[in-house]
């Protein structure tokens, strides 16, 4: 687990630096938003019921026994770890923090500690779900400078400005998701234990933020961050 929390502290480091270098239009505020995702442990799945009298049955082979075991609303149960991470959402999505974790520790204690240790960006608005919403997540938030928007303030009769902010959300966060696991091809774990999973995917964020940045300066396209994998990729290949 070494190399996890240093991986974090670069990504966090490149992050204030995107924040200080990319700025959104005139007209928008400072941004970001905030989700997690679990990822599917590589092996066979070793179910709780094993796990809690930590027998291993005969027949299974190359498990992952550091893998945690946890439940999302449209994926179900997972057996794996957890990435959180904080994008920008203006002007276009990258990641500004990422935190590797367990698979079944709670997504908003994750973001209460590393807002506390600085780690998680503080910006005008923070766009996350009903997880962050609840708990002492949003005060603590308050507190250090920003607003936590999440469905649960949403009027249910009438939509107004909060609904079309909060609308950004699945189109930078979620699709920031997409775009890392397109990149960096990370739909699994690649390798087993937490520690060097978490350096790999990490380090695959803080590719994904060289990239973009590098993109920025030039001039060119944000979004084009497979093009600059896929040739080196190549570069590699050939030599």
């Amino acid at each position: 687990m070494g190399l996890v929390p240093e991986a974090e502290e670069q990504i966090a480091a490149l992050g204030q630096r995107i924040l200080c270098e990319v700025k959104a239009e005139a007209d928008q505020s400072e941004v970001s938003a905030l989700d997690g995702r679990m990822d599917k442990a590589l092996g066979p799945l070793w179910h709780k019921k094993d796990r809690d009298k930590g027998l291993i049955p005969v027949r299974l082979r190359n498990i992952d026994q550091e893998s945690k075991w946890s439940k999302s609303g449209y994926r179900g149960w997972v057996q794996g770890s957890r990435l959180l991470l904080q994008g920008l959402v203006f002007p276009e999505p990258v990641p500004l923090a990422a935190f590797w974790r367990p698979n079944n520790e709670h997504e908003a204690r994750i973001a209460g500690v590393a807002l506390g240790s600085r780690a998680l960006k503080v910006t005008d608005v923070l766009l996350g779900d009903e997880t962050f919403g609840a708990g002492d997540f949003p005060q603590l938030y308050a507190e250090a400078g920003g607003w936590v928007l999440t469905p649960k303030p949403l009027p249910e009769e009438r939509r107004s400005w909060k609904d079309d902010l909060y609308d950004y959300r699945k189109q930078t966060i979620e699709l920031l998701f997409q775009r890392i696991i397109q990149a960096a091809g990370l739909k699994e774990c690649q390798v087993k234990g937490e520690g060097r999973n978490g350096a790999y995917v990490l380090a695959s964020v803080w590719l994904y933020q060289i990239c973009f940045l590098a993109n920025y300066r030039a001039g060119k396209p944000l979004a084009y961050i497979k093009d600059h994998l896929d040739c080196a990729r190549w570069r590699i290949s050939s030599g």
